[in-house]
């Protein structure tokens, strides 16, 4: 099971916000490339790096970060944020990036995925579904940062994927991110018994060691480690070592 601790920037500055509010965030002292360094020394194989600015407006912003993170240290770095077209996906990648997040483009233009799998490979790119569940049950797919109503649902999302050939996907409680009330793990559970072939990386809400492997026991290949992990709640070499051990 592959943890990826992750680094969210806004202004250049180390920040977490809550349940995607860009108006409940909380910014921490630590600067971004120190912090990626302290996770590399740790021993972190991955980092999940998202640029919050983009997700917002647009246009990747963390390029010169990307390159002195893949430059100064052995970690593989998964980024996105404000990917809006392929030549965002390519110059990410040219960036230094192992994998690029894909999330509202990949909603909005679905049909356009299995050309960029093809172009770039299915371990070049992560698709994230952030989820919110309505009052009905169904689970709908916000975009833009969490701001908009895409107007699709999440299971027909998942049977595209899975038919196309996606391999990785972040699938995000909206509900959860943030908040430390543990994963939903009936929603990884949903996710994989629609599209098993999908390697999962549970993410939002994960607050100690024993969520990492309830969700690793609900199916997941992966997991995101936000809010708990830069506040010292559970150490990352603990949870690397029993991750390896899952």
């Amino acid at each position: 099971m592959n943890l990826y601790p992750a680094i969210d920037v806004r202004a250049g500055r180390v920040v977490r916000l809550r349940q995607g509010d860009f108006e409940q965030e909380t910014a921490y002292e630590e600067e971004p490339l120190t912090l990626a360094k302290r996770y590399a020394d740790t021993g972190a194989r991955w980092l999940h790096l998202v640029d919050l600015d983009a997700a917002r407006y647009g246009g990747y912003t963390l390029a010169p970060l990307l390159r002195a993170i893949t430059t100064t240290s052995w970690m593989r770095v998964q980024t996105g944020g404000g990917v809006r077209s392929e030549a965002d996906i390519e110059a990410i990648l040219d960036a230094g990036a192992d994998r690029v997040v894909v999330g509202s483009l990949a909603i909005r233009e679905p049909d356009h995925i299995a050309g960029w799998l093809q172009r770039y490979g299915a371990d070049r790119i992560t698709i994230a579904l952030d989820a919110r569940q309505a009052g009905n049950g169904e689970w709908q797919l916000p975009v833009a940062g969490w701001t908009e109503d895409s107007g699709m649902r999440l299971e027909p999302m998942l049977e595209h994927l899975a038919g196309i050939g996606v391999r990785h996907l972040l699938c995000t409680d909206v509900s959860r991110d943030g908040t430390l009330m543990g994963p939903n793990l009936d929603l990884y559970r949903h996710v994989l018994a629609i599209a098993p072939e999908l390697q999962v990386q549970a993410s939002g809400g994960i607050r100690d060691i024993a969520d990492i492997v309830s969700a690793h026991d609900a199916g997941c290949r992966g997991a995101v480690l936000g809010k708990a992990l830069i506040e010292g709640r559970f150490s990352l070499d603990r949870a690397l070592h029993k991750a390896q051990r899952c």
